[in-house]
């Protein structure tokens, strides 16, 4: 049976989602804006890692808004469409912890292996490990799409359904697969947090000079162990709205709407908090950054001044330069109408 909200229910659901999709873009760019203003950021591999994820998570926010959004306005879309906003939506938040990942490993090189860290930690391999954290994000989903186009025929991607991942991707086999990949994945970051959490941990305590240090560096990989549990929401959601369903089941509706929000908006508010209000050095740009904004701002409001009062005041002052102290003081005192005698 066919369950819709009716309009006033939409209208709420959908200005709630879209006024957070503003405030975290607007976030979001601000930090990205703060990055590229300044060269120490973009070539420090930590803060390379961190806004390769801020932009990840903008990317991954505006394309599961938007499904959200055409799911109220058209409910039905293009099956053509629909695969390419599952498949970049599935890449980006995959993307998302093993970023998280590979940022722990650069902070536990850094903690652990502080003279090696500028040797292993460059520039360049910062970038090839983002590449390669593309790579292994894209390459098990993509197959769904090819598994898609060898058994479904042509005329299904010109059909129209509900955009979800199972009403495209429907070979049985591709569930199993997903879950697999799922359960790797998560099991191999999960570790990493814990390996890198410990071992800065035992350096905490061996080391007296850096214990601030390290004790930042192990708060910060807790924070991204609660944001990988709250990534790992969207694995046993469909389980708990199950459940949730067989508890209220007159509010599936009200169970999707606060699924979605709590699993794929909620973890996106921790990466500004997590770099941008927590770390020194780029609080410190990010304010630089907010309060010239805020100045010119202001400048833009100033009112215009009249060109034609200040063409008259500079006429009075050429005249006063060229005349001696007694045609100055004549001049000042004559606010208007004509310079000459």
């Amino acid at each position: 049976m066919l369950v819709r909200d009716t309009f006033t229910t939409a209208f709420v659901k959908n200005f709630i989602v879209v006024l957070v999709w503003l405030v975290l873009s607007y976030i979001n760019g601000s930090l990205v804006a703060t990055f590229f203003r300044h060269q120490t950021f973009y070539e420090d591999p930590r803060y390379i890692l961190f806004i390769h994820m801020v932009m990840n998570d903008g990317i991954q926010l505006t394309v599961t808004i938007t499904l959200f959004v055409l799911s109220y306005i058209f409910y039905k879309i293009n099956v053509s469409f629909c695969c390419f906003f599952i498949l970049v939506a599935v890449f980006t938040t995959r993307n998302t912890p093993v970023n998280l990942a590979s940022m722990a490993i650069e902070r536990y090189i850094a903690i652990c292996k502080p003279l090696r860290h500028p040797q292993i930690c460059t520039v360049r391999r910062t970038y090839i490990i983002i590449g390669v954290i593309w790579f292994i994000c894209v390459a098990p989903d993509i197959t769904d799409l090819f598994v898609t186009l060898a058994t479904e025929s042509m005329s299904f991607f010109h059909e129209s359904v509900f955009c979800l991942r199972q009403n495209v991707f429907k070979d049985p086999i591709l569930k199993y697969k997903r879950q697999a990949f799922d359960i790797i994945y998560f099991s191999c970051v999960f570790l990493t947090l814990v390996f890198t959490y410990l071992r800065i941990l035992f350096a905490a305590r061996a080391l007296s000079t850096e214990k601030m240090s390290a004790q930042r560096a192990r708060n910060t990989i807790l924070l991204h162990g609660v944001q990988l549990a709250m990534c790992m929401l969207s694995y046993i959601s469909p389980s708990v709205e199950i459940i949730l369903h067989l508890i209220f089941p007159g509010r599936i509706l009200e169970i999707r709407f606060a699924n979605y929000l709590i699993v794929y908006i909620l973890p996106r508010f921790l990466s500004p908090i997590i770099y941008g209000v927590r770390d020194k050095k780029f609080r410190k740009y990010l304010k630089m950054y907010l309060l010239s904004k805020r100045c010119r701002v202001k400048l833009q409001t100033v009112a215009p001044v009249d060109r034609d009062e200040m063409n008259r005041v500079r006429g009075i002052k050429l005249r006063v330069r060229g005349g001696d102290d007694g045609d100055a003081q004549l001049h000042l005192l004559r606010p208007s109408g004509p310079v000459d005698e």
